[in-house]
């Protein structure tokens, strides 16, 4: 991996597998619980120049990483909840590239870090209760025409949050 991807994919790249077993899952979904406490953790260190300073060049400064972890991940919560209560849905899609120059991108990322907290509880306690055949139900992502089961979809996001973690520990090391 050149330099660049170690900036891009600082713990590296998704790869999904076959199957999770019981006790992956239950560590997946420990990582996803734990998230927002540890994100609080480097931000809170931060002064106003690092939250305004990208991870890379042309990468999102860290307060828009944190905005869209929130963004994202409420997403993530209401895609699970389609799928859980309807048949194989095509989800919507979104521009995340957009949502992270909304206005609110702006402000203190403790806005984010509050909603994450709210959501990650709410969102633990969804998946800690899903049966094996729950895990196995998918939806539709319009964009790649791909079909995305639920527990593959739990190890997306556990990824997803240790990678923008990783963003955010790249700006610590900066300063």
């Amino acid at each position: 991996m050149n330099s660049d991807d170690q900036l891009r994919y600082p713990v590296g790249k998704f790869a999904a597998k076959e199957s999770y077993t019981a006790a992956e899952l239950h560590d997946l979904i420990r990582q996803i619980e734990n998230l927002p406490a540890e994100v609080e953790k480097v931000v809170n260190n931060y002064n106003d120049k690092q939250l305004d300073t990208p991870y890379r060049e042309g990468g999102w400064t860290a307060r828009q990483v944190v905005h869209h972890m929130a963004d994202s991940h409420m997403n993530a919560f209401i895609r699970f909840k389609w799928t859980l209560t309807e048949d194989t849905p095509t989800i919507k899609a979104y521009n995340e590239k957009a949502w992270a120059t909304t206005p609110e991108t702006s402000l203190d990322p403790v806005i984010s870090i509050t909603l994450l907290k709210a959501l990650h509880t709410k969102w633990t306690a969804l998946l800690s209760l899903l049966t094996p055949e729950d895990l196995t139900k998918s939806f539709l992502h319009p964009d790649t025409q791909k079909y995305v089961r639920l527990d593959r979809l739990i190890a997306l996001y556990a990824w997803h949050g240790a990678h923008h973690l990783g963003h955010l520990k790249i700006v610590a090391n900066l300063s």
